[in-house]
């Protein structure tokens, strides 16, 4: 059984039916058309030769054929994480180098070791400081910069920058410097993307095509407007014209390559690998989990930490650079009929054939229209509504997507998202530390309990009833205190406090010390202390101390038991 379920391939392996392989194969052969233009275009997006980005969809997708339990995602290089190498990398080695590409290799390494022990640790949860708020504001952040890093390709100058402010003001330092049939290829090749995803989809289908059979011609967009342009650039000469190409890609399989075990190198690349194998995690399991749900399947959430880091460590051993699970050509794998991770491995077979046979055919392709692919893909990213959704849900999540947005914009993607993740951890601490602490009383005619502030409830002036909505811990025992002592020290007639317990899940050693503290300042103004509705886990830690023999009052199984029993005017209804 633990055999299977680290190799899941056993699994699913074991019922793989020629109905399967139909499907599969299918599946593949799309995925594979898709592909090969997009990771040309996020190996440029990393700072990495066009050959990067084929190597890092090939090994990487086998090893998750073998290690992971989605039967639909499909894993390669994708946008945000291949901005973030860039980022990360820039700052270490210039690119162009031999010294870059052997610290993307390392950066995967890393990455794919994180992975891989918090698999193996069962540490999967980590990935839950990372609120949804925090992520869209990150992601959309992101998909600007990315957008705007790949206007230098399709103007064909040279600008650079690591956050929104440094780019513009590159851009428009250069902007005179414009080529203009780069610009004419790069503007054509965006409005065409632009066009087939909004407007192709609904006038095939007013055509009379099946829904699926358009998506898959929409998909396949991007392949059309590669061999356009290639065909352009090769035909007019453009090269010679100026035109930047994507020119030599070596014809080869994957080659074996080992990243630098430099404790300097791998010290400055630490943070980086850290918040990419967040990042990539986070987005991966999203779309696994979602594609799941579709069929029914079930997502092992440490095993995917497990398949994730297996690819991460293949890519680092094959030229690559970080990769995890993709939106949209996971969808797309969906979509045109996957059954299982085989598909995968055939679209890896696609592309290692592509490696060897096609690559001259992409010599004349412009960079402009790899570019045109990248800000496409990433602008359906960009989600400003979360502003305005999180503004009238949560002021509290409203703050942390706009400092992460703005953060990101202006000091790059690594401060962006340490500075999400910490204010969020920041504003659940705070918010904790305060929990919402009621006044109830009976509801008429029942035994139910509620805010005196929002219903008629039948209360007794010798009696006061607190819920406690909140867990008991270190930061909120101080405010429990407080807010009892307030309640009780200037109404003289109060005899008994019951703290009704049902929503506390945990009382740490910090709360209890100030549960001692209530019972006895209680205690010294003849008012005794009791508790109803205590959760099982709770009152075994209790009675593992001395708090309840010390309690002046008593444990009761209901708040309507409490109030029956130290009340004249409770429990009567």
């Amino acid at each position: 059984m633990s055999l299977i379920r680290y190799f899941p391939i056993l699994s699913w392996g074991r019922t793989y039916s020629r109905r399967n392989l139909s499907n599969d194969l299918m599946a593949a052969l799309i995925v594979t058309i898709m592909l090969i233009p997009q990771s040309l275009a996020y190996a440029l997006l990393a700072g990495l030769p066009a050959e990067a980005g084929l190597y890092a969809s090939i090994v990487p997708i086998l090893l998750y054929t073998v290690f992971g339990t989605s039967r639909a995602l499909a894993v390669g290089p994708v946008a945000v994480v291949s901005l973030m190498t860039a980022a990360a990398l820039s700052n270490i080695v210039d690119q162009g180098t031999m010294g870059y590409a052997i610290a993307a290799l390392s950066l995967a390494g890393l990455s794919g070791v994180m992975l891989l022990a918090m698999g193996l640790f069962r540490l999967g949860f980590i990935a839950n400081f990372l609120s949804h708020p925090v992520i869209a504001g990150f992601i959309t952040a992101s998909g600007i910069i990315i957008a705007a890093s790949q206007l230098r390709h399709i103007l064909g100058i040279d600008a650079h920058g690591h956050n929104l402010l440094e780019l513009l003001t590159s851009l428009v330092e250069h902007a005179a410097d414009t080529h203009w049939i780069t610009a004419l290829i790069g503007i054509s090749a965006t409005g065409f993307l632009f066009w087939v995803r909004k407007s192709l989809g609904p006038l095939l289908q007013r055509a009379g095509l099946g829904a699926g059979s358009t998506g898959v011609l929409v998909k396949t967009g991007p392949v059309v407007v590669v061999v356009a342009t290639t065909l352009a650039v090769w035909g007019l000469g453009l090269a010679d014209q100026g035109v930047r190409i994507v020119g030599d890609v070596p014809q080869s399989l994957p080659p074996f390559t080992l990243p630098s075990f430099s404790p300097t190198l791998l010290g400055q690349l630490l943070l980086p690998a850290f918040l990419i194998s967040i990042i990539g995690f986070v987005e991966s399991i999203s779309v696994a989990q979602t594609l799941a749900a579709k069929k029914r399947q079930r997502i092992d959430p440490d095993q995917e930490l497990i398949g994730l880091g297996a690819a991460n460590i293949g890519a680092s051993l094959t030229g690559g650079f970080p990769v995890t699970g993709g939106f949209s050509r996971s969808v797309v794998n969906f979509d045109a009929g996957a059954e299982t991770p085989a598909a995968g491995a055939f679209t890896a077979i696609g592309l290692a054939i592509a490696a060897l046979a096609l690559t001259p055919l992409v010599y004349f392709l412009p960079k402009a229209t790899l570019a045109a692919t990248i800000i496409v893909a990433v602008l359906s990213l960009v989600d400003f509504s979360i502003l305005k959704r999180s503004w009238a849900y949560s002021k509290a999540d409203f703050a942390a997507v706009f400092v992460t947005i703005m953060v990101t914009l202006v000091a790059g993607v690594e401060a962006g998202v340490s500075a999400g993740v910490s204010l969020s951890i920041l504003l659940h601490l705070y918010k904790s530390s305060k929990p919402h602490i009621a006044e109830v009383g009976l509801v008429p005619g029942t035994e139910h309990f509620r805010n005196i502030l929002r219903h008629d409830v039948i209360t007794d002036p010798e009696v006061v009833s607190l819920r406690v909505d909140e867990s008991l811990y270190f930061a909120n025992a101080r405010f429990l205190e407080d807010e009892i002592q307030n309640r009780v020290a200037g109404d003289k007639a109060i005899r008994h406090v019951i703290l009704q317990c049902s929503a506390i899940n945990e009382i740490d050693f910090s709360a209890l010390e100030s549960l001692e503290a209530i019972n006895e300042r209680l205690r010294e103004m003849d008012v005794k202390l009791h508790l109803s509705e205590v959760k099982g886990p709770v009152m075994d830690r209790l009675k593992a101390q001395r708090f309840l023999q010390e309690m002046s009052g008593e444990v009761f199984l209901s708040q309507y038991a409490a109030a029956r029993h130290v009340g004249r005017n409770q429990g009567t209804g």
